[in-house]
């Protein structure tokens, strides 16, 4: 998102971003080599916090008493959270977790009924259909995810799978993939941003139980969706191409044996000495007021590199997985979460929105650990 538009964001992670992090290690964990040994009681609160800010700040409200779906809070949190929920033993939701879940299946209810989160009138041609086509996405993404986990697909998550594939693009360059929220502001807020998108929806399609992806109606949006993907790999930057390594493990026509071992090479080979990656080195944006681009390893990019290597089938005993792990381990905040830098312009890592880009690190940092728990 963008500060001082009407809603936050619409993807995982805004454009709004943070500034120059110093990478310095923390430490809840008394062994850094560990995978299990990091703070999860300390990860679900800064989760809970932020969500919880971001459910009270006003340019979060929205028609209808519901909450803009954002990318850097909203859709990490949704799907980092149950997996600590598993973990602590929690019962149920917590409380914010419930107003997030219910905030998204009352708009997906109401789904003709809502207004868009941007407009043509407030935010210049194409806002109202980037904006609809891109929360479609989201919505589906945030509530499958929820469904994987139980082993069913519910109602109400096939009715945001609808209204997504309802808009998916049928001509065109872009064929078989969205419309997409362009504010010209990376990571999610760009032109490269609805192939991003698309490959995380893909993740979400692909692990959809009961077999949803080879169902008579779906099968050929899915189909449509893997050719776009295919046809459109070659010119993305490495960060999308990460995404669609972690959706090839649950779509595996997504890529052949050679071309995941190809990018699996090449992700490794932009690992840092320390075990992490940087965000620079997998992006293609310059920032726009010329501040400098931080050098260390985040935990946004680093997070995402474990988790697609691990999603692809790579175990621990790889040394790179493992160096990667142990970086996430060392580098958990006090206060929960994993920082990440803005690839857009320098900003307060201290204010609320200076710290969008580590809501969006933590909760992949939180998935990328449980996996290699």
């Amino acid at each position: 998102m963008r500060p001082g538009t009407t809603c936050a964001w619409l993807l995982a992670g805004c454009a709004a971003g943070i500034g120059l992090w110093a990478a310095a290690p923390v430490h809840g964990a008394s062994d850094s080599s560990i995978p299990g040994a990091w703070d999860r009681r300390a990860a679900a609160t800064y989760l809970d916090g932020r969500e919880l800010w971001w459910q009270g700040w006003p340019r979060a409200q929205k028609d209808h008493g519901t909450l803009c779906i954002s990318c850097h809070t909203v859709v990490p949190y949704a799907m980092a959270r149950p997996a600590l929920s598993h973990e602590l033993s929690e019962t149920g939701m917590s409380p914010t977790e419930r107003t997030m879940f219910d905030s998204v299946e009352k708009r997906v209810s109401m789904w003709s009924e809502m207004v868009p989160f941007y407009s043509d009138a407030n935010n210049g041609p194409g806002k109202t259909a980037q904006a609809h086509s891109t929360e479609a996405v989201l919505n589906a993404v945030v509530l499958a995810s929820y469904d994987s986990r139980q082993g069913h697909l519910r109602p109400i998550t096939r009715k945001a799978f609808d209204a997504a594939w309802a808009l998916q693009l049928s001509s065109g360059d872009d064929a078989g993939g969205w419309l997409w929220q362009d504010f010209h502001l990376a990571p999610w807020e760009s032109n490269q941003s609805g192939y991003q998108g698309a490959a995380l929806f893909a993740v979400e399609v692909g692990s959809s139980p009961g077999g949803y992806a080879d169902e008579p109606a779906v099968h050929p949006h899915v189909q449509r969706l893997v050719e776009y993907l295919r046809r459109r790999y070659a010119s993305q930057p490495l960060i999308n191409q990460i995404y669609v390594l972690w959706a090839s493990s649950k779509l595996p026509e997504l890529l052949s044996v050679d071309e995941r071992k190809t990018l699996i090479q090449r992700i490794e080979g932009l690992q840092q000495t320390g075990g992490g990656w940087k965000l620079a080195s997998l992006t293609q944006w310059k920032r726009v007021d010329d501040s400098l681009e931080p050098t260390e390893s985040d935990g946004l990019a680093t997070a995402l590199a474990v988790l697609a290597i691990e999603e692809s089938g790579n175990g621990i005993q790889d040394g790179s997985l493992h160096r990667g792990v142990a970086w996430l381990v060392q580098h958990q905040e006090k206060d929960g979460d994993w920082r990440s830098a803005s690839p857009n312009k320098l900003r307060d890592p201290k204010s609320d929105i200076g710290r969008f880009m580590s809501d969006a690190a933590t909760g992949y940092a939180v998935l990328a650990l449980e996996n290699a728990h």
